[in-house]
């Protein structure tokens, strides 16, 4: 029973320390940093099934190159990959450069929606939360 419950508190441990990561900034003066132009997407009112690729432009306005590791939706109806490949840079971004990161939602959901989508890199803070917004008409009515 004390192994259970040891392995128990050194999981949770793990993962409260991983969840800080996110929160401490990177105090090298020299960091990466990611400056979007907008935090929040709006999609507005779409048809259903219609282009659900949008994309939040950034610039990288730290010292160091920017280095995007990964960029993950919150669920199965926002990916970041888009005809198999990631949609943002593999390459780093150097600092005063310009780059974009395109998320596809599924317009085949009907209804209003709202999304995070998280982008991990080097910058001063590891971890940043974008999101995207909207809602997608009903699902047109077919014709017998």
């Amino acid at each position: 029973m004390k192994k259970v419950f040891s392995l128990i508190v050194a999981l949770l441990s793990f993962t409260f320390v991983r969840a800080q990561e996110s929160i401490v900034p990177n105090n090298d003066p020299n960091a990466a940093d990611i400056k979007f132009e907008t935090e929040v997407l709006d999609y507005g009112v779409i048809d259903y099934d219609s282009n659900g690729i949008r994309e939040f432009k950034f610039t990288n306005t730290g010292k160091s190159p920017l280095t995007i590791t990964s960029v993950t939706g919150e669920c199965g109806c926002t990916t970041t990959t888009i005809d198999g490949k990631p949609g943002w840079s593999q390459e780093p971004i150097l600092s005063g450069k310009s780059g974009v990161i395109k998320v596809k939602y599924d317009t085949k959901r009907e209804g209003r929606f709202e999304k995070n989508v998280t982008v991990t890199s080097n910058a001063k803070f590891a971890s940043k939360k974008i999101r995207i917004k909207g809602e997608v008409k009903a699902k047109p009515a077919t014709g017998e």
